[in-house]
């Protein structure tokens, strides 16, 4: 695929119809994204806004394993960020204000998005220059999480523009066994040590499957809340980005990563609550899967960074197989 970015010029129409009383004075491409382009616009006062562009070409991923209108699957588009936005909002989360959503295409082939700025960086940038100065900001965190898990729904399955989108499984652990299975599949075509060890995943998948016991109320995570998705406002608190891939689900999946891409210390600044470890062990086990699957297909595309996501499921691939030993 030949990739266009977008230029300042692509966004006159755009911002005249939207922003008439500011002119354009340079747009930054943020190299970040995967799934939508994601640009800082500084304007002629000195201002910005993030721009949220749903393009093709700034679309890494190629078809995933993951049917369509499945919880964590990769969502694109104005419409899923609308309706996520409000679910958080609602929810008493805060999110980048939202200016415009614009998917009339008109200005340009994709929908787009005029949000807030938060030039102070991530829970990533300030975890890694100054861990001290991120212990209040951590705990906060932790409190934006409880906000977002306080809100519940019988159902399970991503937020949508119509509601929550149920799935055909019955349970959420049946949901997440039959997409490791796949993310398995998927993966050991890439990687002959995983097809080497495949009975013995499978079989690890199951085991640990067998130990969850059925719940009838499911609650709102985010589904991929790492410290690079958190970002932060002039007093350093948090602010939840990346939001389309909302779902309501077991607490669990969100805590299983969430210990999986923090360091423990950092995790227990959280104040997390009580969960069931057998979910969390669960999930665990069958989100290292997706960290192979996905970052070995991304890494066969163009993507700029091929090597650190292979780096990534190097790392996923070597845990896994410990996990499955006999």
């Amino acid at each position: 695929m030949i990739r266009r970015f977008l230029e300042a010029g692509d966004l006159t129409s755009f911002l005249r119809a939207h922003r008439p009383e500011r002119q354009i004075a340079q747009l930054t491409r943020l190299a970040e994204a995967t799934t939508k382009g994601v640009y800082r616009i500084t304007y002629d006062d000195e201002t910005t806004h993030i721009l949220y562009a749903w393009a093709d070409a700034e679309n890494y991923w190629p078809e995933g394993p993951d049917p369509a209108g499945a919880p964590f699957r990769q969502a694109s588009g104005g419409s899923e960020f609308r309706a996520c936005h409000a679910e958080l909002a609602a929810a008493g989360v805060r999110v980048p204000l939202l200016h415009v959503v614009d998917q009339s295409q008109h200005f340009y082939p994709a929908d787009l998005a005029l949000v807030e700025d938060f030039p102070a960086g991530s829970l990533e940038d300030l975890l890694e220059r100054d861990a001290v100065a991120a212990d209040r900001t951590l705990w906060q965190f932790g409190e934006l999480l409880r906000a977002m898990h306080d809100r519940t729904s019988p159902r399970f399955g991503k937020v949508g523009v119509t509601g929550v989108t149920g799935c055909a499984e019955e349970r959420p652990e049946e949901f997440a066994a039959r997409r490791a299975l796949r993310h398995l599949a998927a993966a050991a075509r890439r990687a002959p040590r995983l097809a080497e060890a495949r009975e013995q995943v499978v079989a690890r998948i199951y085991q640990l499957r067998q130990a969850i016991a059925p719940r009838a109320e499911f609650r709102l995570v985010h589904g991929e809340l790492h410290p690079g998705h958190v970002l932060l406002d002039q007093s350093l608190a948090p602010v939840l980005i990346d939001i389309e891939g909302l779902t309501y689900f077991d607490v669990e999946w969100e805590h299983a990563f969430l210990r999986i891409i923090l360091e423990p210390e950092h995790y227990q600044r959280l104040d997390p609550p009580a969960v069931d470890e057998s979910r969390v062990a669960f999930y665990d086990f069958a989100q290292r899967l997706s960290l192979i699957e996905g970052p070995l297909r991304i890494a066969a595309t163009d993507f700029p960074r091929g090597d650190f996501m292979r780096e990534i499921a190097a790392y996923h691939l070597g845990r896994v197989l410990e996990l499955s030993a006999p």
